[in-house]
């Protein structure tokens, strides 16, 4: 750094310089612009260069992405990069391809710096302690591996553990069943912790012991509810995590990890029973949230995406889904057109999300206001807690935790082959194979079979999905996406209501599983038992199959 950079360094981090020169300053020397700043908020540089290691050769890495979570600069061909940063800012890189980015002990990538030089506010969690100011040069050292266009991603909606408890039954139930699995790297799709953020150090430990990468999202479970606004609602998410969106490239694929979960900011008023909210320093209660990525997120997806190739693939992950379950429109991503105009015209892109607590694929369209050339595919996937660990305990003392669709907790891997991708619902603790539940008459009387019914909860089913069903060594017949609450939910949770709390916890209210298929059964089937098979095929070409026995009297 020269004199001159040093005094402007200086200037800037005392506040000694105005924000209109400061404005001209950095356009006219970084061609990047300055947003307005809030009243008493400095800004200074950050600069550095990002090395890579080779060979054993360490040497300037040219082209490589860094944001202040707005503005995203290239590196130049010395390695070097200079960013405006206000306090508050997290100065992170674009993780290149070929190139493996430093883990901490418990396997999380530490690829940002913080610039809050006061730390955070005092709240009932720990948040960031003071930074000061920056380095002279904020540098990384890259070491380059390998990365194959076709690999695996671990995925993990919700672990939402609530104590250590509930650490163990995601170390039993899931990290235990996927122990060995090998996957490039592994992401928690938010809500880490149930409002308790103090299990993060254990849980992190924990998921570690799976010796990959592993990346972790923000969920409305995850926030200081202390805060009185959005902008410090994520103090103890990024002191452990880092910030709550970034990108990084990973092979021939681009993934995108994004925050939409708004906080409001606490009431003012204690809750409702009276009693103080555990969840706040000062008792009073927790404020309520809603889906929105706010104008600068945006603007930085925007900058982003600008520097990915069209066809390349764009992997979108966040908490919350894209658009609401339901009809409730009030509950879709509040910048949902915005968002759709970035995306749209890449026929390569998927997004992903969890937070629902139960399993789906959306492919929204013009419906929904998506107006490109085919249909954005949304996946909302499974969590690894499935119904917050609800329902009875097995003979491994761990909570079944069906979810309110039916389907089996668990976990996913997505599959990418270059510029395609594929998924995989695995069901914890059982096969790979277990993919569906068949509900068929034990015993039917031939005068009630044209009203009796074959359904088939396929737990990762899709609109794109083929089902079918077989009578013996009859001819397969196509059965009907009819969603419906699974019938095997709906006994559970009925039988639930009788069973003392010691029990396990209660399952949520039954809902509407949208994986289901039903068919009606032959009218003619003779007297005796029949084999009935039923064969599902998904929007990969990929097949499953399950049996049941029907006896007809």
């Amino acid at each position: 750094m020269n004199r001159r950079e040093f005094t402007q360094n200086l200037l800037l981090a005392t506040g000694a310089l105005t924000l209109q020169p400061l404005q001209r300053l950095v356009q006219a020397q970084q061609n990047v612009a300055v947003p307005p700043l809030r009243n008493g908020e400095t800004v200074a540089f950050a600069s550095g260069t990002i090395y890579g290691v080779r060979g054993g050769k360490k040497s300037p890495l040219p082209q490589v992405r860094v944001s202040n979570g707005r503005e995203v600069v290239s590196t130049d061909r010395l390695g070097r990069y200079r960013l405006p940063v206000a306090d508050g800012d997290i100065i992170f890189l674009c993780k290149p391809r070929d190139y493996a980015l430093p883990l901490n002990a418990d396997n999380l990538p530490q690829f940002y710096r913080i610039h809050q030089p006061q730390g955070s506010p005092q709240q009932k969690f720990a948040g960031i302690a003071p930074t000061g100011i920056l380095p002279t040069s904020l540098d990384w050292t890259l070491q380059s591996q390998p990365e194959s266009d076709e690999f695996r991603v671990l995925l993990f909606g919700d672990p939402q553990s609530r104590n250590q408890e509930e650490i163990g039954f995601l170390t039993r139930d899931i990290l235990a069943d996927v122990a060995g699995e090998k996957a490039a790297f592994g992401v928690s799709l938010g809500d880490q912790a149930f409002d308790d953020l103090t299990v993060y150090p254990n849980q992190n430990r924990a998921i570690a012991m799976l010796g990959m990468p592993w990346f972790n999202l923000k969920g409305n479970h995850d926030m200081n509810y202390d805060a009185p606004n959005r902008a410090e609602s994520g103090e103890t998410f990024k002191a452990t995590f880092g910030p709550t969106y970034h990108s990084f490239d990973y092979g021939a694929a681009h993934f995108i990890v994004l925050d939409n979960v708004a906080y409001e900011g606490k009431t003012d008023a204690l809750p409702d029973n009276g009693k103080p909210d555990p969840r706040t320093l000062d008792g009073k209660r927790r404020g309520a949230y809603h889906t929105e990525l706010g104008e600068r997120q945006l603007q930085w997806l925007e900058n982003d995406l600008k520097l990915v190739p069209r066809d390349q693939l764009v992997v979108l992950m966040m908490h919350i889904p894209l658009v609401a379950v339901g009809d409730n429109r009030e509950a879709d991503l509040r910048e949902l057109p915005g968002f759709f105009r970035l995306v749209e015209n890449r026929p390569n892109c998927l997004s992903i999300s969890a937070h629902t607590h139960i399993q789906q694929h959306r492919f929204l369209g013009r419906e929904v206001g998506f107006n490109g050339q085919n249909s954005h595919h949304h996946f909302n996937s499974v969590t690894t807690c499935g119904s917050w660990w609800g329902g009875m305990r097995d003979e491994s003392g761990i909570p079944h935790a069906t979810m309110s669709d039916g389907a089996p907790n668990g976990y996913s891997f997505l599959n990418i082959k270059g510029s395609t991708y594929s998924l995989d619902f695995k069901v914890a603790r059982r096969a790979a194979d277990y993919q569906m539940n068949l509900y068929a008459p034990v015993e039917v009387a031939r005068a009630e079979l044209d009203k009796s019914e074959i359904v088939a909860n396929i737990f990762a089913g899709s609109p794109k999905s083929k089902v079918e069903m077989q009578i013996g060594n009859g001819n397969w017949t196509a059965m009907q996406l009819a969603p419906r609450p699974d019938p095997l939910y709906v006994a559970a949770k009925a039988a639930q209501e009788t069973l003392p709390k010691t029990a396990g916890r209660k399952l949520p209210e039954t809902g509407v599983s949208p994986h289901i298929w039903a068919a009606k059964l032959p009218a003619d089937l003779t007297p005796g038992a029949h084999i009935v098979r039923v064969r599902t095929t998904d929007m990969w070409n990929r097949t499953h199959q399950d049996r049941a026995i029907v006896r007809v009297v």
